[in-house]
């Protein structure tokens, strides 16, 4: 399960990576290699990973982050090892009759099968570059136009929610202004056309629009943790 947390305002702040001892790196290493050999698609590029979440006034959260490489999440699968936890954002994106669009990610994927709304982990800023909210507005404009096809301006999505899971990953998520729901079909189905055209496969290799918790056990497969509890939220804030 995840919290919900509802806040004015966001606050981002850059601390020092984490320090993996020696012998951890090297395990680390050595599954990465394996993760990379079961799914050559994975790229060891920049991400930003969570160091912690506090409130810093009643009405403003505090996330401290640092930059590394995504073989780092490998560390998840090292024994005895501190996993670092993920900052990533989503956008819920509803229909005019109070829906909400999720995504089942596609083989080529380090998740594939799983079912979640768009979005993915943050990438850190270059150079001196601040990572802040109009940064991951925009980042989840491009994670929504690149996994379904639909692409509103950056300044048309909303905060609604931050998520911190029981692992202590954190999400921030943005709710989009309604579309029909043909509209969000045809565009995904443009974007698959295209990316096949391409030679690469989607992020997401389906869709399907829910409209309550009740309507997720007919997505078979793994959900991620806040798909529940933000559809819920949506269900009550959006839905009709």
């Amino acid at each position: 399960m995840a919290e919900l947390l509802e806040t004015r305002g966001l606050r981002l702040v850059e601390v020092a990576p984490p320090v993996v001892p020696a012998g951890t790196r090297t395990a680390m290493n050595r599954e990465w290699d394996r993760a990379v050999l079961a799914n050559p698609a994975l790229f060891d590029g920049p991400v930003v990973v969570c160091a912690g979440l506090s409130r810093e006034t009643p009405d403003t959260l505090l996330v401290s982050w640092s930059r590394v490489t995504y073989r780092y999440f490998a560390l998840r699968r090292v024994p005895g090892a501190t996993a670092l936890r993920s900052l990533f954002v989503s956008v819920v994106q509803p229909t005019q009759d109070g829906r909400v669009l999720v995504g089942c990610m596609s083989s080529s994927t380090a998740t594939p099968g799983r079912w979640q709304f768009p979005g993915g982990s943050v990438e850190p800023p270059t150079g001196d570059a601040p990572l802040d909210e109009d940064v991951l507005r925009r980042h989840a404009a491009v994670e929504l136009a690149e996994e379904t096809g639909v692409d509103p301006p950056a300044a048309d999505l909303t905060r609604c929610l931050i998520t911190h899971g029981e692992d202590g990953q954190v999400g921030v998520h943005y709710l989009a202004p309604p579309l029909p729901a043909h509209r969000l079909h045809e565009r995904f189905a443009a974007l698959v056309a295209a990316e096949t055209a391409r030679g690469h496969a989607p992020e997401f290799d389906r869709i399907a629009l829910v409209g309550a918790p009740a309507d997720l056990p007919d997505l078979a497969g793994p959900h991620v943790a806040y798909l529940e509890p933000v559809v819920r939220w949506t269900n009550r804030r959006v839905g009709s």
